[in-house]
């Protein structure tokens, strides 16, 4: 992979063209997307941290990050390791990044006392923190919620429950939502839907089994990611097998409480529930099945009433429809913290970083 030919493919005007059903190329659509989130992020610069500063995915795309002033970037490890591993790649831009020694900095001793005012009603002693604050998750996590960064990103070389423990216990939950979920967005071959055929999906990630408060969370919160990433004004559809009344079953009942709920969490959102998936996105279906919606045929944010639709549903949109499956994007937390696949690529990390930085902006517009 040639990382600047893509950061060129990034950069190409691709806004002046209007594909038909015809001549439809998703990846037009998946640059104008990066593209938009990539300008949004240069344009107000956010801190995110690096917790694996010295993992070769990572520091390649923070390289060029820096090289295109998309973030400020502050990388955790040992500043020898990480500069020998730069030299070594010939990642010529990596000088500035913030470069933090998790084994010796000036800060250490602060934060292990906000970690300790944290969790010392959990039983955390302040001997414990000072150990905990040499693990580069937890620093970032500290160096976050001290107001000194505004995002993380990491998962390249670490679990997903490394990677949100210390985000739980140290940055937690935003104001009324207990529950963390992970966001989708589909790039697919039909741009009748949508935002020009993406549209964005949640549960993918987090909540195996949600309950009906669980499952409003999630919508509102996966609202709030369509809007920070997709720039759209979102249109919630929470999916059922069921239209309006069209089955009984107790899982039809756990979504029509959601709706409730999600109402009275954002009264001004959006939402129509329960819809089965043809009523939520194709017109003449929605106004059959459910008459009167402003959602039915219009949505653009797709709420599974559980983990395991929500994988099932966008991987067979993935494999069967040949669809960009970008994500998931951890939301829920107050501050953006992302997980990696392991097998992430360069690509994988540049646009995650890009994304953190968008989260970061929308986080900070609603203090």
């Amino acid at each position: 992979m040639c990382i600047l030919h893509y950061s060129v493919l990034l950069r190409r005007d691709l806004h002046n063209s209007t594909p038909t059903r015809g001549d439809f190329i998703p990846i037009i659509y998946m640059q104008r997307l990066i593209n938009d989130i990539v300008e949004r992020a240069k344009a107000n610069r956010q801190r995110i941290v690096l917790p694996e500063g010295t993992e070769e995915r990572t520091l390649k795309a923070a390289n060029l990050i820096l090289t295109e002033g998309i973030a400020d970037i502050i990388l955790l490890g040992n500043p020898e390791e990480i500069r020998a591993c730069a030299a070594e790649w010939g990642l010529g831009n990596i000088d500035k990044a913030t470069i933090i020694d998790p084994e010796n900095h000036p800060k250490q001793e602060e934060y292990a006392e906000l970690l300790y005012e944290l969790r010392k009603n959990k039983g955390l002693t302040l001997e414990e923190a000072r150990k905990l604050v040499v693990n580069p998750l937890y620093l970032g996590c500290l160096i976050i919620k001290s107001g000194d960064a505004d995002g993380q990103l990491a998962g390249a070389r670490n679990t997903t429950g490394d990677v949100l423990r210390p985000a739980l216990q140290i940055i937690k939950t935003l104001p009324g939502i207990k529950t963390v979920s992970g966001a989708m967005i589909m790039l697919t071959h039909a741009p009748e839907y949508g935002k020009n055929g993406i549209l964005i999906m949640g549960d993918v990630a987090v909540t195996p089994v949600p309950d009906a408060e669980q499952l409003a969370q999630i919508a509102v919160c996966t609202a709030h990611t369509a809007k920070a990433i997709l720039d759209v004004d979102p249109k919630v559809a929470l999916l059922s097998f069921s239209t309006k009344g069209s089955a009984k079953h107790e899982v039809v009942d756990k979504v029509i409480d959601a709706l409730k709920i999600a109402k009275e969490l954002a009264p001004d959102l959006a939402i129509d529930g329960e819809l089965q998936a043809d009523a939520a996105l194709v017109p003449e279906v929605g106004a059959s099945k459910a008459p009167g919606s402003a959602i039915a045929g219009h949505a653009n944010v797709l709420i599974v009433p559980s983990l395991e639709v929500g994988n099932i549903s966008y991987k067979l949109v993935q494999r069967l429809g040949h669809a960009d499956a970008v994500g998931p994007i951890l939301q829920g937390i107050a501050k953006p913290v992302n997980d990696l696949s392991r097998g992430c690529s360069i690509e994988d990390v540049y646009r995650m970083i890009a994304i953190t930085a968008n989260q970061a902006i929308a986080a900070n517009l609603q203090k």
